[in-house]
C-alpha cells in the first residue's frame, strides 16, 4: 500500500507576514475611522475604546482572511483532479 503523499504546508512564513500587514493596515484604518465616533471628551476614553472596536473587527477581517485562503485552496486542488 502506498503512503499517501505529505499535505501541502498550509502556512508559510511569507503568508503569515502579509497576514499581519493586512490586519494591522486594517486596524490602523478602522481605529482612524473609530476614534471620531466614541462619544466621549476624555482622550483617553476615546482611544481605549476606538482601539478596542477596532481590535475585535481585526480580529473578524483575520478570519475572513484566514477562511478566504482556505476555500481559494479547495478550488485549486478541486481544479487540478480530473
Amino acid at each position: 500500500m502506498p503512503s499517501p503523499s505529505p499535505a501541502p504546508k498550509s502556512f508559510t512564513l511569507f503568508s503569515v507576514a502579509v497576514d499581519l500587514v493586512l490586519v494591522a493596515a486594517f486596524f490602523a484604518y478602522l481605529y482612524s475611522l473609530l476614534r471620531s465616533h466614541v462619544p466621549s471628551n476624555n482622550e483617553n476614553n476615546i482611544r481605549l475604546w476606538a482601539a478596542l472596536g477596532s481590535s475585535c473587527m481585526s480580529g473578524v477581517f483575520w478570519l475572513c482572511i484566514q477562511m478566504f485562503r482556505v476555500v481559494l485552496r479547495a478550488q485549486r486542488a478541486a481544479k487540478k483532479q480530473p
